[in-house]
């Protein structure tokens, strides 16, 4: 990072999971966790739940070899500059950008991920909801624990291109204030840590809506997380007995997160998709050197 030019950036959200995005196509910034850690800053920075660089997949030595299915590469770090694996509703939030800026029309496209390409739609209208294909879900059946405190519950552990430890609980203010990370065990269940969800079901089962805080792993407690919105959907779904690749019907959740609402479905072929709104609210400039003072 140099201090003789400013960086173009943008600010956006999906159900108040909020990011900066930075584009930056061909590659050329250096982007060290400490400075996308002052950017994400709330007080010192812009402020976000995370950081989306949008970059051309070829330009890009982790996406190069997805170049020929998404022209566009997510490379997503968390607010402490961690990189991650994926974000569901950052992908809603870098598919509005990359349409707002014509740089894609709308209708259907790919974006590669660190998890994989995801099949994103993009309706032409901004007050329509955005959906992303998100792939399928894996269920390890280990026993895992999450503890808060002196509770502790038995979670479902979900990977859905990320690591999620989903708990269901009476009451979501029983997860305490999640300023810090819930402890996991085994240890080894988790090697580079998870998203916790606690999740309350609905009371009519028959609803199929459920409601969560998040935990994310690298940013904290935040508003949404649509990866944990899909993981909660399966866990669910599972504890109802629904399972689509084997009954041959779909199921779909409402899924209240602090945020807002998304809608999340299993298809019959095991593919999860998830419908939520994306939206851009600001654009401006980062002065360079400032991003560079501490480097």
């Amino acid at each position: 990072m140099t201090s003789s030019a400013t960086v173009p950036f943008l600010k956006g959200h999906g159900t108040e999971n909020d990011f900066v995005i930075i584009p930056d196509h061909q590659n050329t910034l250096d982007l060290p966790p400490a400075v996308v850690a002052r950017i994400c800053d709330r007080r010192a920075g812009v402020g976000g739940d995370g950081l989306l660089r949008v970059v051309r997949s070829e330009a890009h030595p982790e996406a190069r070899a997805m170049a020929p299915d998404a022209e566009w590469f997510m490379d997503y770090r968390n607010s402490d500059g961690s990189v991650a694996e994926m974000c569901g509703n950052g992908v809603r939030v870098f598919a509005r950008h990359l349409g707002a800026a014509g740089l894609v029309e709308g209708g259907d496209l790919r974006i590669a991920t660190r998890a994989g390409v995801r099949e994103v739609h993009l309706p032409k209208d901004p007050a329509e909801g955005v959906t992303v294909t998100m792939g399928r879900p894996r269920l390890s059946g280990a026993e895992v624990t999450v503890t808060v405190g002196e509770r502790s519950w038995p979670a479902v552990q979900v990977d859905m291109g990320n690591p999620h430890a989903v708990v269901f609980v009476d009451d979501l203010a029983e997860a305490g204030p999640l300023r810090d990370a819930p402890a996991l065990s085994p240890a080894q269940a988790y090697p580079e840590g998870a998203n916790v969800e606690f999740v309350v079901v609905g009371k009519d089962p028959a609803s199929r809506q459920v409601a969560l805080r998040v935990h994310e792993r690298g940013s904290g407690e935040t508003r949404s997380c649509g990866t944990g919105a899909c993981a909660v959907m399966v866990a669910a779904a599972r504890r109802a007995g629904a399972e689509p690749v084997r009954d041959g019907t779909p199921v779909s959740y409402r899924v209240d997160v602090p945020g807002g609402t998304l809608r999340v479905s299993e298809r019959v072929d095991g593919q999860i998709e998830m419908t939520g709104p994306a939206v851009i609210v600001a654009q401006g400039v980062l002065d360079a050197g400032w991003l560079a003072a501490d480097q």
